[in-house]
């Protein structure tokens, strides 16, 4: 108990000092940390960020940064789009969710910039809060398992709640373990928090994020690990074994598995979801690009869906003018059921909502069909900027930030969620604002 008073008066005062020198400092950190939390903590840490902000604004904290204006312009034009949506209500209400694309940015460009050692504390608390969201999550799910004996509670949307979303936490675990594996100097802290994030990673099953963390993780022992040419060998000799064996666990086989099916056969019959006589069958990628109709019992797995998106995607674009305007912030959603039913996709019923509710889940092609051409232009200059910052101050927590999101955006509407556009532009912003006086982040 000594310990833990000991260890608490010290994350006190160090917080205090770090507020005394930089007032926004905490208020950015406890934005980030509020993010898995419900929407009302995200919106009362913006409230506050924004309000400290202006309260103490000075005239020679103001500067220039198009890391910064970028985002500041792309909310803009989402407003912009008032003026030519097809669905004026959702556009209105998209707006007010889509404001930490505006607000952030401009507290970053109105406050005193952070120094890479502030930048460097930021991301340490965060990613010992991720920790302790962590074994909270790992937590409950035990608790769970001895009550309902289902092992489906260490998985996926179970283990994270599907409001929180797998996916997300997934992308918030891996900045935090890649924090902690940057550090030259391990405590037993240090590495046990790595053990504990890795397998979070795992047990979220995001197909996706698993795939791009080990690429990462693989270029971080080749590439910038400090350790000797042996023991990066090892390293990656055991990385390698692991990563053959995690396939076959559980949730993340039956997930692996199904994707795989949907690749090499078509109408493969769905175990999991099919009851007694009632098959459903998972739909193939070739199936999900060429069919001119579907059944009902029809699955999407994964990636089909994302195919069978980007394709009424193509068709928009041939049938509608939305190449340099787009439809309008959040207004594809009646355009997509109108496929939806076109296709005769499954349209829901009392206990499960139908797929022509469901956006494009791909971020680049979500912002080209609501706010055309130039709506992409701008996503993709932040996340290419992003990512040549990070090679430049050779960052890899911000190296693996702008990867992980770059791969994300290719499977989630990830900035059409209240957490996610919090999460993103926050990062974002720590990451790339105030680079021109700084030769390396320290992070």
């Amino acid at each position: 108990m000594a310990n833990i008073s000991s260890f608490s008066k010290n994350v006190y005062q160090n917080l205090k000092k770090e507020y005394s020198n930089h007032s926004s400092l905490l208020l950015v950190l406890l934005g980030l940390l509020c993010i898995p939390l419900s929407y009302a903590f995200n919106s009362i840490s913006l409230f506050l960020l924004t309000l400290m902000t202006l309260i103490t604004f000075k005239k020679e904290n103001f500067k220039f940064d198009i890391n910064l204006i970028l985002p500041i312009l792309l909310y803009l034009l989402m407003l912009l789009s008032i003026t030519w949506t097809i669905d004026f209500e959702r556009t209105t209400n998209a707006l007010s969710k889509e404001l930490p694309l505006l607000l952030i940015p401009t507290c970053f460009l109105l406050f005193r910039s952070f120094t890479a050692l502030e930048k460097d504390k930021i991301i340490k608390w965060y990613s010992y809060g991720i920790v302790a969201y962590s074994i909270f999550y790992l937590t409950k799910a035990v608790i769970r398992f001895i009550i309902s004996n289902n092992s489906s509670v260490f998985f996926y949307h179970e283990l994270a709640t599907k409001d929180v979303n797998a996916i997300h936490v997934s992308v918030y675990i891996a900045i935090s373990f890649f924090y902690f594996l940057a550090k030259t100097s391990k405590t037993v802290f240090d590495k046990c928090a790595l053990g504990i994030l890795f397998l979070m990673v795992f047990l979220l099953s995001s197909k996706n994020i698993i795939v791009v963390f080990m690429v990462l993780l693989v270029c971080y022992h080749l590439f910038y690990s400090k350790r000797s040419k042996k023991l990066r060998l090892k390293n990656l000799i055991l990385l390698i074994v692991l990563l053959l064996f995690l396939p076959f666990v559980g949730k993340i086989k039956e997930r692996f598995k199904e994707e795989y099916e949907t690749i090499m056969t078509d109408s493969s019959v769905n175990d999991v979801i099919s009851k007694g006589s009632e098959k459903v069958y998972n739909v193939s990628i070739k199936q999900a690009w060429t069919n001119t109709a579907f059944k009902p019992n029809d699955y999407f797995p994964g990636t089909a869906f994302r195919v069978y998106q980007f394709r009424i995607f193509v068709e928009f674009l041939q049938e509608e003018s939305i190449f340099w305007s787009g439809f309008g912030l959040d207004a594809s959603y009646v355009k997509i059921a109108e496929k939806g039913i076109h296709y005769n996709l499954f349209l829901g019923n009392e206990t499960q909502e139908g797929y022509q509710t469901k956006n494009f889940h791909n971020q680049y092609i979500q912002v080209f069909a609501e706010l055309g051409i130039f709506g992409l232009l701008l996503l993709l200059t932040m996340v290419l900027l992003s990512f040549r910052n990070a090679m430049k101050t050779k960052s890899y927590v911000h190296i693996a930030f702008s990867v992980l999101i770059i791969a994300l955006f290719f499977t989630e509407s990830f900035l059409w969620r209240q957490r996610g556009i919090t999460f993103f532009i926050l990062m974002y912003c720590i990451f790339n604002a105030n680079l021109k006086s700084e030769k390396t982040i320290s992070i």
